[in-house]
């Protein structure tokens, strides 16, 4: 309906322009709102004020000239209403919303689904964890959040790619190699005295036994300098495939897994730096190379390479960054860590010196999960024998519960995800509330066979028969689904979708715990069967956008 009325104001506006009651203005954006009051009507939007600045005119006399202009074909307004300083209410005409539902009904499992990317070329960079270790619970929430907002930019209209950042070069790499090498000895007998920076997990003691089985002791009197870099690629590989397998459990699969190592082949990285310098991007002080990030907004300069000669990590980002508009995206995002934050300024300026626009860069940050067990925090060590790894929390408490609690909160806010709250059974637990309103449809749907009802064709149902004011509010909130999505896509926001969700799903409890869907009234129960499946159709298509399963019966 939102959709269907800011089309309605762009007409009147036009139709305004071209009866010179208003002088050529295109707003960028019509905004229309659901209103609180239900005496303010039933939708709401300021765009007479948006626009009174643009023509010089007085808002009510700019809303005047819209509402004059508003030409409703399809009889869904029943008046439209100019209030306060000039905000144009919109009510709808008794049983017009309903008649919405057609398009849910015909469009079925794409309703949602628009042109709004219209196909552009949209790069998502997420997780890109060091292959040091194993995905944590932190780098599930990075997980979630990226597959979502790309499954939510598909469902838009945009092409989209899903990329993994292997940093793979670097001293972090060859601590890892050092540390494997520490390992494998101590099992032949030696000692193992880790310095500062190496690696102590368990998992690297399970790939030094690994190793062991595969080479016996032929490394025990190589020299380390040789079995460094050899060591360091066995565990990496190793490392990396326990991650793939994780995220493939978790629901996630990547396009690309793109090494770091490419960037730094045929001297990539030391050759975009001389270009940076012709054009005086990068400069020389003393032993070191910086970046003239302040050009661009940033408050100091950045360092790309170090007085040792050693490429910055930020040198090797740059790199990567041109290598993804090279490839031909129009967009690129970034998901990191929010302790990443004060990196965004200095990236800015590197995409905006390879010759990109500003907003070609988005970034969106993944604040902490606060592990916890009943209200109580979880240690976060694997010494302690708790959960810390992705693959630990998803084993307890499934992939469904896992990937919907990491989305019930803005990505840039602190979580906290109860692994005991995650398996209930109940309405307290948010995934399992989702699920079983389209469990209890489908339930519906099949007593309703069995009584002899079928669910009428959009021209066979009576919908003007759903007038309670709760199958009203339904109808508007099956009807939001696609504006939710586009905001969701706008706004980079996929937790959006299961604030949705979870409103959508109460709408529809509180509707079944107070009616009856089915009765012996031949024409209500067939207008109600309609409305339930329509709320099944977007429960369903919006759950398969979170990746999330649509269970039958529970």
């Amino acid at each position: 309906m939102k959709q269907a009325l800011v089309k309605l104001l762009e007409k009147s506006i036009q139709a305004g322009i071209d009866k010179g009651f208003l002088p050529p203005v295109a707003p960028s954006h019509i905004e229309v709102e659901l209103t609180k009051d239900p005496g303010h009507g039933d939708y709401a939007s300021n765009v007479a004020m948006i626009l009174a600045s643009q023509v010089r005119k007085n808002p009510r006399e700019i809303a005047k000239i819209l509402s004059a202009e508003i030409e409703d074909r399809d009889g869904v307004l029943e008046k439209v209403e100019i209030a306060g300083p000039g905000f144009l209410n919109f009510f709808i005409r008794e049983g017009g919303l309903a008649r919405l539902l057609e398009t849910v009904d015909r469009q079925g499992e794409q309703y949602g689904s628009s042109n709004l990317g219209q196909g552009r070329r949209v790069q998502i960079e997420f997780v890109s964890a060091n292959p040091t270790g194993p995905l944590h619970i932190g780098h599930a929430r990075g997980a979630v959040v990226g597959d979502v907002m790309a499954n939510i930019l598909e469902a838009v209209g945009y092409r989209v790619f899903r990329e993994y950042y292997i940093n793979d070069a670097g001293n972090q790499m060859n601590n890892l190699g050092k540390s494997l090498l520490l390992r494998y000895r101590e099992l032949l007998g030696g000692t193992a005295e880790f310095p500062e920076g190496c690696y102590r997990g368990d998992y690297i003691r399970e790939l030094a036994s690994e190793l062991l089985k595969r080479d016996g002791d032929r490394h025990l009197h190589e020299k380390p300098e040789e079995l460094i870099p050899l060591f360091t690629d066995y565990a990496a590989g190793a490392i990396l495939e326990g991650i793939k397998e994780d995220l493939l459990i978790f629901g996630c699969v990547f396009d690309l897994y793109f090494s770091e190592r490419e960037l730094y082949r045929e001297d990539g990285v030391g050759k975009l730096l001389r270009e940076l310098e012709e054009k005086d991007f990068v400069y020389r002080e003393g032993e070191a190379l910086w970046f003239r990030t302040t050009a661009f907004g940033d408050e100091k300069d950045r360092v790309v390479v170090r007085q040792n000669g050693d490429p910055t990590y930020f040198a090797a980002d740059i790199a990567y960054h041109r290598n993804k508009f090279q490839r031909g995206f129009e967009t690129v995002i970034d998901i990191w860590g929010a302790d990443h934050h004060g990196y965004i300024p200095r990236m800015s300026a590197a995409v905006q010196a390879l010759g990109y626009e500003k907003d070609a860069l988005k970034v969106i940050l993944v604040q902490l999960v606060n592990l916890l067990r009943e209200g109580k925090p979880v240690a976060m060590s694997t010494r302690s024998g708790e959960f810390v790894t992705l693959r630990e929390v998803v084993d307890e408490v499934g992939k469904d519960a896992a990937r919907y609690n990491f989305l019930m909160r803005r990505s840039d806010s602190h979580l906290d995800f109860d692994l005991e709250l995650a398996k209930k059974q109940s309405s307290e637990n948010p995934v399992y509330y989702v699920q079983y309103a389209h469990a209890r449809i489908c339930s519906i749907l099949r007593i309703a066979a069995e009584r002899g009802h079928a669910v009428p064709a959009f021209a066979g149902a009576d919908l003007s028969l759903l007038q309670l004011p709760e199958e009203i509010e339904l109808v508007k909130g099956i009807t939001r689904f696609p504006e939710v999505l586009e905001g969701a896509a706008r706004t980079l926001e996929p937790h959006r979708l299961t604030f949705y969700l979870n409103d959508l799903a109460a709408l529809f409890h509180s509707y079944y715990n107070k009616n009856k869907v089915i009765s012996e009234d031949g024409a209500l129960t067939g207008a109600r069967l309609f409305l339930s499946r329509s709320v099944l159709t977007i429960l369903k298509n919006a759950l398969k956008i979170l990746g999330v399963s649509a269970p039958e019966k529970m």
